[in-house]
């Protein structure tokens, strides 16, 4: 038997197979492109993820024939809160509006204006990442578009009726779209209204174990699968992340240097700080939830400083990492596309402050390194707020091939931060996780277990006074520069 699991990504889909030991067997990528028509804006085209998803699988047949021939169960990530509209005639209505398109805010403002319990029955505050804004913002702009809607559809549940025939999300992502009575774990009513929709609009809801489907008998004849593998719930791109590395049981977290930056602990109850702008979510496996800090610009700021400076993003990180003795004068705010934690400001703007004849572009690196990390100490301090305490931390993503970074995050957090072995841990991994529980019916906290660790990262003892007193600045920072903004 083997599993297979899919991630929709931003830049890319990717396509992991394990076996029933939850073994890597085999991998394969497909680019995607991203769409900006306007500032503030992030679009993609909803065939492009599923001509991926094609490619990306017709290449793994094409290297593990035998492998994708035994596949039994298919698990799907994807990013979170894509609004993916289609008509009654199953046609996309127009392009996908992204997770990080902040055209919505003042659609935001209306919702929390139009049901004072928004935030309650949520357990987040509506913010223009999410899924439900953005249906406003089109009934407002393009009230031709808005008519026609018959189904919303996330990124991976797209994928998944073309995969299907069946309209299902599942409750992690679901979570996402500010639809979604998060403690009960169902579409609410009330919050469907405030954007004009009723529960006829929505999919289904399954957990990200439960079955969502099977896969179609051409799809099982183009792959060479005798029998048609069930294709699980699945998750959210974070959650099924937070199964891939192991992250399920209550306290247990991960930091997340990608293209954006996550914090995420997993949570035995639903824990809401919607005054910290904190993400609480439901989790991929049942009975459980998650909460996130994240904030929109980490990897992503790094390479935007490479292609402003003119040199790659790791021979900056060597550099710095060559002598590094703490922070210098230079100071890097990381809100390049707005902020989600702990600020809610799609308006927010990044900045260096402290620049002299010095500068340069080694040490605006290293700025760039620590404004990310204390991005991160954001997040802990507003889930700190919420009652929440991580007990173990595990590190994923691009970023996290840099241990002077690790070690900064570390530092800044108090705790230290383990490392896995070399592989892929993230959504494909833990999506095939996910498919191999909806089609045995195995325990999830069995499979979905921890990798073994390469090395810990452990804080800088030395180095803690002086990344105090850089976060005070960098926190007094936001207030004075958005004050003088506003004048």
């Amino acid at each position: 038997m083997s599993f297979l699991g899919l991630d929709i990504g931003t830049s890319g889909v990717k396509a992991v197979l394990i076996d029933g030991e939850g073994k890597a067997l085999g991998e394969a990528n497909a680019r995607l492109s991203l769409s900006r028509p306007r500032p503030g804006f992030s679009e993609q085209n909803p065939f492009d993820w599923w001509q991926a998803v094609l490619k990306a699988v017709d290449n793994l047949k094409d290297k593990h024939p035998q492998a994708v021939a035994a596949i039994k169960g298919i698990g799907l990530s994807g990013q979170m809160h894509g609004a993916t509209l289609l008509d009654a005639d199953n046609q996309v209505i127009r392009p996908a509006i992204l997770w990080n398109d902040v055209r919505s805010a003042a659609e935001c403002a209306e919702m929390e204006k139009a049901l004072p319990s928004l935030r309650q029955i949520a357990g987040n505050i509506a913010m223009p990442g999410f899924t439900a804004p953005k249906i406003l913002w089109v009934k407002k702009h393009e009230p031709e578009n808005y008519d026609r809607i018959a189904k919303v559809l996330l990124p991976k549940d797209y994928v998944r009726f073309l995969l299907t025939g069946t309209y299902v999300s599942d409750m992690s992502d679901a979570a996402g779209t500010l639809w979604l009575d998060v403690e009960y774990r169902g579409w609410s009513d009330d919050l469907l209204a405030v954007t004009g929709l009723t529960t006829e609009h929505m999919p289904s809801l399954v957990e990200g174990t439960e079955p969502s489907g099977h896969l179609k008998d051409e799809l099982c004849r183009r792959w060479g699968i005798a029998q048609a593998p069930v294709v699980a719930g699945g998750g959210g791109d974070n959650a099924a992340s937070a199964c891939g590395i192991g992250a399920v049981e209550p306290g247990t977290g991960f930091v997340s240097l990608g293209t954006s930056g996550v914090l995420f602990v997993s949570n035995e109850k639903f824990s809401p700080n919607t005054e910290g702008a904190v993400h609480a979510f439901c989790h991929a496996i049942p009975r459980t939830w998650h909460q996130m800090g994240v904030f929109l610009s980490a990897t992503d700021s790094l390479n935007w400083l490479s292609k402003l400076v003119g040199q790659e993003a790791a021979a900056l990180t060597k550099a710095v990492a060559a002598d590094y003795a703490g922070p210098g004068e230079e100071i890097f705010l990381p809100y390049l596309s707005g902020e989600r934690t702990p600020h809610n400001n799609a308006d927010a703007r990044g900045a260096f402050v402290g620049l002299s004849h010095l500068s340069d572009a080694k040490t605006m690196a290293r700025a760039v390194m620590e404004g990310v990390a204390y991005a991160v100490r954001d997040c802990q301090r507003v889930l700190t707020d919420a009652g929440t305490g991580i007990d173990t931390l595990i590190a994923v993503g691009g970023g996290s091939k840099s241990d002077l970074w690790l070690e900064m995050i570390a530092t800044n957090l108090g705790m230290a931060i383990e490392v896995p072995e070399d592989g892929d841990f993230g959504g494909a991994f833990g999506a095939a996780r996910l498919g191999l529980i909806a089609a045995t019916g195995a325990d999830p906290k069995a499979i979905c277990t921890k990798p073994a660790i390469s090395k810990t990262i452990e804080p800088r003892a030395d180095l803690k006074s002086a990344h105090d007193d850089q976060y005070r600045r960098y926190r007094a920072l936001y207030g004075a520069i958005e004050e003088a903004r506003a004048q």
